[in-house]
């Protein structure tokens, strides 16, 4: 079983510690680095390239949110678990929107952490119900073709164009309608957005 190399950066010794406990015992996780500030987290990312980086929020120098911004922009994307003590809407909001793949809050027990970065790290997002109840809705009711339905779900796992031609077994071009169609019923501006906007108003569940 592939060990999953996993990035933390949290401003806490204490919550690093913790977290280095939670791991020690499971043996698919490894912990190649830890950073106490957002802008340490960036150039260790660049330099370990990691499978996963779990971040808090509020972070010295460069704030949580922009590390998730910067990160998902570099030539090899990250897949971010945020692990916050903050449960306010606008967070979650932000981080999701930001990039982040899955959002957990500090008091989430160390099986869920573990779950979480072991579904980030299959390409698919994590956000738990707490995290769902709390993205304020955003859109209207849409309704959407069967085969719109399947689309978006696929979407919301975080699948290419090319995947989800592949499951559905449609030609990519015809994705790319469904996905174009998808996206101006919801009035999202891209895929991120259609995922939120889709959990909020429960059109799809993730399991």
């Amino acid at each position: 079983m592939k060990q999953i190399r996993v990035l933390l950066i949290e401003d806490h010794f204490l919550a690093r510690m913790a977290l280095q406990s939670v791991f020690a015992g499971h043996a698919q996780i490894l912990i190649v680095g830890e950073a106490p500030d957002g802008e340490t987290g960036i150039e260790l990312y660049r330099s370990l390239l990691p499978d996963v980086v779990v971040l808090d929020l509020r972070l010295p120098r460069v704030s949580g949110f922009d590390v998730i911004t910067m990160m998902r922009k570099e030539r090899h994307p990250a897949r971010i678990v945020v692990l916050s003590n903050y449960q306010g809407s606008e967070d979650v909001y932000r981080a999701v929107r930001a990039g982040a793949r899955a959002y957990l809050t500090k008091d989430a027990s160390g099986e869920e952490l573990i779950n979480a970065i072991q579904t980030v790290y299959r390409d698919l997002r994590y956000l738990p119900r707490l995290a769902l109840d709390r993205l304020a809705e955003r859109t209207p009711s849409v309704e959407l073709t069967p085969r719109e339905s399947e689309v978006l779900l696929c979407i919301t796992q975080g699948r290419s164009n090319r995947e989800i031609a592949e499951q559905l077994h449609i030609a990519e071009k015809t994705v790319r309608i469904h996905v174009s169609s998808v996206l101006d019923k919801m009035g999202a501006r891209d895929r991120t957005q259609a995922t939120i906007y889709a959990l909020q108003r429960g059109l799809v569940h993730l399991d």
